[in-house]
């Protein structure tokens, strides 16, 4: 899981009953997985199914942030100059846990995470992005709903409550759903014909969802024309891309007894666990050619040909293999200490990597440090939640995980709550003015409501697609959008939820998206309709 926030943030939540003159921190780093790579040719997206889970016992609160494994794919140049500057625009995202979350329990939630040239905007999904003022959006109009029948709350795509080492399918494939144009905002600058969507796997959702718009990743060329065709709009894909576990924040707290000696404890973490207590992370990454999906698309949508199934054609595609190996940069630290003081835990004395079998990876653990506890939704792997500061053979100082029994009872570690006390949060709000592109045209349907997994309530309107308030924002023209219209009126009708798209997994359980997200078009608007969401909070 990617994290759409840059660098350490160190503010943290209050934990509860810390003892006068312990110290507060931070639990961190990145899990670096050991991946074999494909030829440069599959440039044209990838899937893959990883393990979603409760990292957490408890929800410790809006500073805990983290991701479970995923991505990030990065345009690929090979074959053209690329300039001499920083040009970071990307697809990251996946499952995880936010500071800006607002309805977040102990199961992840999934964003897309769009990243437009130098994090000038993201997007997370329909009416989600960079910050939360709509008179700067910054990304909040940059992906389009495209299935008829999942709700996209703002706050993130919920699985079901309790999920617990199942696995989530998901991919990005490009689609030729807006043409390529020769003029960007007014401007004589292109912007490229690659509609990146989202496809989901899961067991009671399958197929597309939405769809980062070109124009999102195009626009910073508008003031920068020398970059035009730098971005995802245009490039292709790089298909061997990092696959990690970004941790940004899991609270700690330090303790340093009267003869020097410095003991710690984090929030109570786990892993999913099979019968033989190891851990199933991740299965199946794939790269593909755009004979795998585009080239029929393309030929069905563009020239009329015959229909497309929507069903990835898998001789256009090859999956990676697992090394078996992986690396480990979680550190613990108090608040506020120098990069050069946060010590490293002696990860490999806790996990072993492993390739559970050739394209699929997860840990084996040691079976002194790390529990295998029954939990109502299923077995979990605990991890030591105590550690001890001690020097390696060469003298730099590590965490070694300990014992509950073998840390100071004066410590009073033991009597930590990790456990968040967050006040209920604001709801998300869309624009109410009636000249917005919420308002006009405005949508056909609603309001309707329905009360999610995470406790929140979203309301819904049916809009017509194109009247959608990303593509009012998307740069199309009248004819352009009617255009498209058509073109998804199509997809509509014969790409449904129940047929098979991504290949599927050949291990594992698949994981459901909450139920309560799923939802059944109007009578009139089977074909060329979307629910989007304008409003989740707390209701009664």
């Amino acid at each position: 899981m990617i994290l759409l926030v840059f660098g350490i943030n160190h503010a943290y939540s209050q934990v509860e009953n810390v003892p006068e003159g312990r110290q507060e921190g931070s639990m961190n780093g990145y899990l670096m997985i050991g991946i074999n790579k494909v030829p440069e040719t599959y440039d044209a997206g990838f899937s893959t199914y990883v393990a979603a889970w409760p990292l957490v016992k408890d929800y410790p609160g809006n500073s805990f942030q983290t991701g479970l494994l995923g991505t990030w794919m990065h345009p690929s140049y090979n074959g053209i100059t690329k300039p001499d500057r920083k040009l970071y625009n990307d697809i990251e995202g996946g499952l995880g846990w936010w500071r800006d979350t607002r309805f977040a329990t102990e199961t992840p939630k999934f964003i897309m995470g769009g990243v437009a040239l130098n994090f000038s905007a993201w997007a997370n999904g329909p009416g989600a992005g960079k910050g939360r003022n709509w008179d700067k959006p910054n990304g909040k109009y940059g992906v389009a709903q495209l299935s008829p029948w999942v709700l996209w709350p703002p706050d993130g795509l919920n699985l079901k409550q309790g999920t617990n080492g199942e696995l989530f399918g998901y991919g990005y494939l490009p689609l030729p759903l807006i043409k390529a144009k020769s003029t960007t905002a007014g401007k004589d600058v292109s912007t490229g014909n690659h509609s990146w969507t989202l496809f989901l796997n899961t067991e009671n959702f399958k197929g597309p969802v939405a769809f980062f718009t070109p124009y999102f990743f195009s626009k910073p060329s508008v003031e920068e024309p020398e970059l035009a065709g730098m971005f995802l709009d245009t490039r292709p894909a790089k298909p061997n891309k990092p696959i990690q576990m970004e941790t940004q924040h899991i609270p700690s707290v330090q303790y340093t007894a009267p003869n020097g000696d410095i003991y710690a404890r984090v929030a109570p973490t786990s892993f999913p666990s099979d019968a033989k207590g190891e851990s199933m992370l991740m299965h199946q990454v794939t790269a593909y050619k755009k004979s795998a999906l585009w080239d029929a698309v393309e030929l069905w949508l563009d020239q009329d040909g015959p229909v497309a199934s929507g069903t990835i054609n898998t001789k256009g595609s090859v999956v990676h293999t697992f090394k078996g190996t992986a690396g480990s940069s979680w550190k613990i630290y108090p608040l506020n200490t120098p990069k050069d003081k946060r010590w490293p835990i002696d990860w490999k004395s806790i996990a072993t990597p492993v390739a559970l079998d050739a394209t699929t990876f997860g840990y084996k653990w040691d079976e002194k440090l790390v529990k295998r506890m029954e939990t109502k939704n299923g077995p979990l792997m605990a991890l030591p939640e105590y550690y001890k500061l001690e020097k390696k053979a060469n003298g730099k100082p590590h965490w070694v995980a300990l014992h509950a029994q073998d840390v100071p009872s004066e410590s009073g570690l033991d009597t930590l709550d990790f456990a968040s006390t967050d006040a209920p949060s604001e709801p998300y709000l869309t624009p109410e003015e009636t000249i917005s592109s919420w308002k006009t045209p405005g949508p056909v349907a609603g309001p309707f409501k329905t009360k999610i997994g995470d406790g929140s309530t979203v309301t819904y309107y049916w809009y017509r697609f194109v009247d959608q308030p990303a593509l009012l924002n998307a740069d199309l023209t009248t004819a352009e959008r009617e255009e498209l219209q058509k073109r998804v009126v199509k997809l509509h009708r014969e790409w449904t939820k129940e047929k098979a798209y991504l290949p599927a997994p050949k291990v594992g359980a698949l994981a459901n998206i909450d139920p309560a997200l799923i939802v059944t078009p109007p009578a009139g608007m089977e074909a060329g309709y979307v629910p989007i969401v304008t409003k989740q909070g707390l209701e009664e």
